[in-house]
């Protein structure tokens, strides 16, 4: 069953890229008490994720940590060292926390998994951006298929 709003996020283990290497995290760790700006996608370094996603994210960061968001979060089904290097590569590791999804635990378990096979990726996140305040969902904005519209930076931050 998909997440909804009103919705506690489940427990989970993620691993962060960090620059000082893989960090791994409970979701308690990231969301607990925390107003959190979350987003998801299906790929680091694919089209979409990185020409629109990301930056957009990276650009409004200081007016969306002004609305009283703690964080902001960037998680896909990947490995903590490909995260950390796309980080890198988007210039936003001092803006956002990129979380790893090794096996897509978190993603399964929340209900927004794809079977991205026909594009060479297998199992992946959809595209989606949800606003969590102390681990509840507030807000959930899930793309449709081969869309980049509500999961984009600026229609998360008129929600805030």
């Amino acid at each position: 069953m998909t997440i909804k709003v009103g919705d506690k996020l489940p427990s989970a283990n993620l691993v962060a890229g960090t620059a000082e290497g893989p960090k791994p995290m409970t979701t308690d760790e990231i969301f607990a008490g925390k107003k959190v700006a979350f987003f998801a996608v299906p790929g680091a370094f694919t089209p979409t994720c990185s020409a629109k996603h990301v930056p957009g994210f990276k650009e409004l960061a200081d007016q969306i940590k002004g609305k009283g968001v703690d964080s902001i979060v960037c998680l896909s089904v990947n490995d903590a060292f490909v995260m950390k290097a796309w980080g890198e590569n988007q210039g936003v590791m001092e803006t956002m926390l990129m979380v790893a999804d090794p096996a897509g635990d978190f993603t399964k378990a929340v209900g927004l998994d794809m079977d991205a096979s026909k594009f060479g990726l297998g199992l992946r996140s959809q595209r989606y951006s949800m606003i969590v305040d102390d681990g509840v969902v507030k807000e959930l904005n899930v793309e449709a298929p081969g869309e980049f519209k509500v999961s984009a930076a600026d229609y998360l931050l008129a929600q805030l």
